[in-house]
This record gives C-alpha cells, structure tokens and sequence, in this order.
C-alpha cells in the first residue's frame, strides 16, 4: 500500500517561530494541534507510484498529483500550498495557477511532519509503512541506476581503464616472447620488427629448422620471408627442447588473442564516445576524450571544470611542484597527445593546447547538457583551431613591423663585382724596417767609419 497524503496547517502562529518549531512536534498529540489530514489517496501499484516519486525528484508534475490538486486544492485557492520543492512549486504555479510557499518554515515544517508521519496518519501499522518506504526506495534507486544519464559514462571509464592495461599487459608478454624465443633464433627478432607478425610467425612454424620447409606467405612478405630462412640456417642461437617450444607457442596464442581483444575494445569505446560525447570526439580524439572524461570521474563533472582545467587535466603533480619550486607551470596536460597539439611545432604547442582547451569545453557542455547529439559544434571548432594554427605556422615568414598582414618582402639579388689590385708588398719575407731608423743607422755607420779611419791615421804617424 503506497499512498498520496495532504495535511492542512490548523495554527499558522506557531509556524512564525522556526527555531522552535520542532518543540511542536515531538510528540504526536501535538503534532495533531498543528496539522491535520485533509486528503488521502492510495497508488493502485509500485509502478505508479515509482513514476510519481521520479516525477518528485525531478520537479514536474505527476499526472495524479495533477488531478489531485485540480479536486482538492482548488476548494482552497485563497489559501497558500507549501511545497518542500522549490522547482515544483513554481511548476505548480504555472500550471495550476495556485499560491504556493517555500520557506525555511516549510523545511522544519516538513522535518516535523515526516517524524510524527505514523500519529498523523492512522489506519497504517508500522511495519507495513517501513515496508512500503522500503520497497519503494528500492525501486527509485534501480531506477536511478538502470536509466540515469550521469551513469552511461562509466562504461567508457572502465573502457579506457582496461585499454590501458591491456596495453602494459601486451607490452610485457611481447617482451617476454622476444627474449624467450630470441635465445633459440636472435636473427627473427631483428629482421621482423612487428610484434603481433612475430608473434604469428613463431606460432606457425615453431623451431627454427621448420622455417626453411614453412610457407609463411600469409604472414611475411617475399623479401622478409627470404631472409627469415637465409638467416634460419646460419642462426647462432641454442638449441631448445619441444617442450620449451610448446610453452612460447602458447605464450603466442595469448598474445595474438589479447591483440585481437584490444582492437575490439577500441572499436567498442569509439563508438560509445561517438554516442556520448560526439563533439569532444570530433575535437580531440576518443582516446584523449575518454581519458579526459577518466579523470574527471563523469562527463558532468569534466563539464563543470573550465577551460585553464581541462588544459592541465594530467598534469596535477607537475602544476603544484612548479607553483611550489616558483617555475614555470605546464602548458599541457592529457590534451598534449590530441593530433591538433602534435601538428604544431614546439614554440606553438602552448598556445594551440591553450585554444583547443577553450573549444573543447564549450563542446564537453555541449555534450553534456545540450539535446543535441550531432556533432556540427565540434566539427566547426575543430576548424577554428586549424585554422589558427595555419596561422600560427605561416606568421614565421610574415613580417614582425607593420601590421603583420603582408608576407616579407625580399629585395632583388643583385651581383656587386668590385675589381681589387693586387698587392705585391705581400709577397716580401724581408722585415720592414721604418725610414726614421734606416736613418740612424746610416748615420752610426759614417760615424764609426770616421773613428776607426782616425785611429787609423794615428797609427800610421
């Protein structure tokens, strides 16, 4: 039995007091003095009365409530309806043209009514009113959960959380695979580069004296096919037992089947991201889309963060030690692995990661509160941002004076040929000997000319 009850204020004076209210209502003879039951109607099921508590919980207007108020409370117009729920009173009011009242009195009124609800309402044992407050509880919580907008995105949480792990888990199985098999045939791990192809490989043929009577066609080209047998039969690695190749092969298997699963689950988060979030797809991209969306915890809650947030989703640890150490902070955080911020060179990066945050808030609201499910908004976003970033990439050969609009404009290349003597001065290895001092020792070798013919001369006499 779930019912549909109205209580009509019998002392209005006593509501006027709401810090004292609830002294009203702590016993049910009291609460009786307050209010009393002025209307009381049954729901036929669960089911109806579960819409009518979703419709509650939503702030519209329940076709029963509707014609309920229409038969009863229209008696009263003059008198005013109060409401626990603002938006519901304002739904009421509009529709029904009734006064309706929301006040803190009316929440304490509500408080006091809900905790003498068994006195005020007789005929209902309390073990079938737990029951039936039990029960339907039960139901809008299943509701909440099954049909809930808010919980649709959890799916891509769980899905982008297990990509990346799938993705550490086929690293490391890989890694085993090619030091494992490598100590047999090192030469295969060279020549084939691809994981998922060696992995293949190793499956199919097994010991390496089988390449060279394996078609392997399927899986290689001519060329690499050629070598992988050439090099099987001058391989320097040890000989392994069928055991030992048993246990690789099912290390293949498993890798093989983990690839496989990894490329369905992609395709499967694609297109949840493509019917969830359309335009933050169209934006940045599924993967960074749904890490994005990881991070925050829900796509509402990645709605609500500005656009300076979701530039910097990712890079918490990095924005608090720069904002702690006084240095520069990051640029980016998730939003760096977009294709739009990889296009750009190294001095734009922060200022297309900067542009693309703002559009790509405005499409994450748009996603998450707009009707619209097409994704035009983040296709015409995802244009301005390439465009700016052509703009960006060509501003190097435009002009840095004048008004930046007018590409650089290079002068004429004109060949100056200027005609140079050759000087022989060069080409002397003789000390150059200035004319002042030519002078001087002219003049000390006349003189000691003159000295030593005097003495000369004396001799002589």
């Amino acid at each position: 039995c779930i019912v549909i009850f109205f209580l009509q204020v019998l002392n209005e004076k006593k509501l006027q007091e709401v810090d004292s209210l609830w002294k009203e209502f702590e016993t049910p003879e009291k609460a009786n003095k307050i209010v009393k039951l002025k209307h009381f109607e049954k729901f036929q099921d669960t089911t109806e009365a579960l819409a009518a508590s979703t419709a509650l919980v939503e702030g519209k207007l329940s076709k029963n409530l509707k014609k309920i108020l229409k038969k009863i409370v229209a008696k009263d117009a003059h008198e005013q309806l109060a409401v626990a729920d603002a938006k519901l009173g304002g739904v009421i009011k509009e529709k029904l043209n009734l006064s309706c009242i929301h006040s803190p009195m009316v929440t304490e009124l509500m408080r006091g009514i809900r905790s003498q609800i068994e006195g005020l309402i007789t005929g209902l044992p309390s073990r079938e009113m737990a029951a039936m407050c039990l029960g339907l509880a039960h139901s809008l919580s299943r509701y909440k959960l099954k049909f809930s907008p808010d919980k649709v995105d959890t799916m891509i949480i769980q899905a982008i959380s297990l990509l990346d792990d799938l993705d550490k888990e086929l690293n490391n199985y890989i890694m085993r695979c090619r030091e494992w098999y490598g100590w047999h045939f090192p030469e295969l791990g060279k020549i084939i580069t691809d994981n998922l192809t060696y992995c293949k490989c190793v499956r199919k043929v097994g010991d390496r004296s089988n390449f060279a009577s394996s078609d392997v066609s399927d899986i290689l080209p001519e060329e690499i096919e050629e070598d992988v047998k050439a090099a099987a039969e001058i391989s320097m690695g040890t000989e392994v037992s069928e055991e030992d190749i048993n246990n690789i092969i099912h290390l293949c298997d498993q890798v093989i089947e983990i690839s496989e699963y990894r490329t369905q689950l992609y395709d499967y988060l694609k297109n949840r991201m493509m019917a969830i979030a359309p335009n933050l797809t169209v934006m940045v991209g599924e993967l960074v889309g749904a890490r994005l969306i990881a991070h925050a915890g829900s796509l509402l809650n990645l709605a609500k963060h500005p656009a300076s947030t979701v530039q910097l989703l990712g890079a918490e640890k990095a924005l608090f030690r720069a904002l702690k150490t006084k240095r520069d902070t990051p640029k980016f955080g998730l939003i760096y692995h977009a294709s739009l911020v990889g296009q750009s060179n190294t001095k734009n990066k922060g200022k297309i990661s900067r542009m693309l945050a703002a559009k790509t808030a405005l499409t994450i609201r748009y996603d998450a509160l707009g009707e619209n499910t097409s994704a035009e908004m983040g296709a015409e976003n995802r244009l301005k941002v390439e465009t700016r970033l052509r703009l960006l990439e060509e501003r190097g050969i435009r002009r840095i004076s004048g008004t930046g609009k007018a590409l650089a404009k290079t002068d004429k290349y004109q060949n100056k040929s200027e005609v140079k003597v050759f000087d022989p001065s060069g080409d002397s290895t003789l000390p150059v000997v200035s004319k002042k001092r030519k002078i001087q020792e002219v003049d000390e070798q006349d003189t000691e000319v003159a000295v030593k013919a005097k003495k000369f001369k004396v001799e002589m006499k």
